[in-house]
């Protein structure tokens, strides 16, 4: 399989981010090339959570029929058990008055639901090319793109593209050859995902058990497996270096709500680990360049952002990426593309503020207690930070002052 010397567009990574943006691309007349070192299906640790509006998404690209045929799990809601034991139960479908474009969000393994959106990209026009790695990325010394060395069955050869677009994950390579990555100091934390079979009392809803040491995502994922990941202090996973599996399990066996109901499960996938996460970007484009889902930033998994992140962060950034193109100017594709800076923190910035409020409450025990005693007393409230998390109630509804207050103040009650 001979690599084109010249594309339009080069997309470095397949996962949903990639194949989204190299989808909505090719729909728009673009010609657009995507590569990824994995063959698909591959296994990815992920908590495979798709928030309500990431449907719209999936079906503007036209993959939503086939990811329910795949057996995809619908969760209503979420539930949040704090250190203290009190519990956080929120609907996607409630009485505040907003409408997610489904009232359920979906869960399904990746090694299923990726080469499904692949297929999109394929559908689309886009020219996928699988086991290919990037190695460097040089501007060109005349005119416009990137000289771009791949390696593909061990050899190496060299594209130029018009536009790179980095999709690469956590640590984007794209990112750092642009010179834009950069990583925060906290939270430093990693996750250990594997799935299971015959963990009892999975319904529904997505749950977060918070602990002073880590907290720990259980969901169903369609097939009778559950998608069970936990999250701990980057300093904490050095002890999981001998043993993941065994680091799991008596994390697990400390917590007497939790080891009944691994009493009998069966662990089905290997537990394979991912993080550290808190990556950031000075922002998210360059000259002929842009970043796209975690590549340009990943805060933390417990709200569960990343898969809608990267599918309607594809959707944001290709039309901006198609004015860059048509740009008859290096200065105008530049101001294209900055444009696609402030859309994306219009798009996501309120996201951004509730995630880092959330990454505090999880982060400092005491903190977490006092919001989950408040939110178990308020369900109103619960309902419409379940539906911030599931992306279709504006952040400013849970920002305002007035939430704030009565989240960080219980309400008194007559005696």
């Amino acid at each position: 399989m001979s690599l084109p010397h010249h594309v339009q567009t080069l997309v470095i990574g397949g996962g949903p981010a990639g194949s989204a943006t190299a989808a909505f691309l090719a729909n728009a007349g673009v010609d657009v090339t995507l590569c990824d070192r994995a063959h698909f299906p591959r296994p990815k640790p992920c908590a495979e959570y798709l928030s309500p509006e990431a449907s719209r998404v999936l079906q503007a690209l036209g993959a939503l029929d086939a990811i329910e045929a795949a057996g995809a799990a619908h969760l209503s809601g979420m539930r949040v058990r704090a250190a203290n034991g009190a519990v956080i139960d929120g609907a996607f479908a409630a009485q505040h008055g907003f409408r997610g474009f489904r009232d359920r969000g979906l869960a399904l393994r990746r090694d299923v639901l990726d080469p499904l959106l692949l297929d999109r990209a394929r559908a689309a026009g886009t020219d996928v090319r699988e086991g290919v790695t990037l190695e460097s990325l040089t501007p060109r010394a005349r005119g416009r793109g990137y000289d771009v060395v791949l390696r593909h069955t061990g050899a190496t050869h060299t594209v130029h593209a018009d536009m790179v677009i980095g999709a690469d994950g956590l640590r984007s390579r794209v990112a750092r050859r642009l010179g834009v990555a950069r990583r925060a100091r906290w939270p430093r934390r990693v996750a250990f995902v594997a799935h299971w079979r015959g963990v009892e009392g999975i319904g529904e809803k997505g749950e977060m058990h918070v602990e002073r040491d880590g907290y720990l995502g259980l969901a169903d994922v369609g097939h009778g497996l559950t998608n069970v990941a936990l999250v701990v202090p980057s300093t904490q996973a050095r002890d999981a270096a001998a043993d993941q599996d065994a680091f799991v399990r008596a994390w697990i066996a400390r917590r007497p709500h939790l080891a009944p109901r691994f009493a009998h499960a069966e662990r089905v996938t290997p537990v394979r680990a991912t993080g550290p996460f808190a990556v950031r970007t000075t922002r998210a484009w360059a000259n002929d360049a842009a970043l796209v889902g975690d590549a340009a930033d990943f805060y933390d998994p417990f709200t569960g952002e990343g898969i809608y992140a990267a599918l309607r962060g594809g959707e944001l950034l290709a039309p901006f990426v198609a004015d860059a193109l048509r740009a008859p100017s290096v200065n105008a594709a530049r101001r294209a593309l900055a444009a696609y800076e402030a859309a994306r923190r219009a798009t996501f910035g309120g996201k951004w503020r509730v995630e880092r409020l959330i990454g505090l409450a999880v982060g400092v025990p005491a903190l977490m207690n006092h919001a989950a005693r408040v939110l178990t007393r308020r369900t109103d409230l619960a309902d419409l930070l379940i539906g911030v998390t599931g992306d279709f109630v504006p952040a400013r509804e849970v920002l305002r002052p007035s939430v704030l207050w009565r989240l960080v103040i219980p309400p008194v009650h007559s005696a």
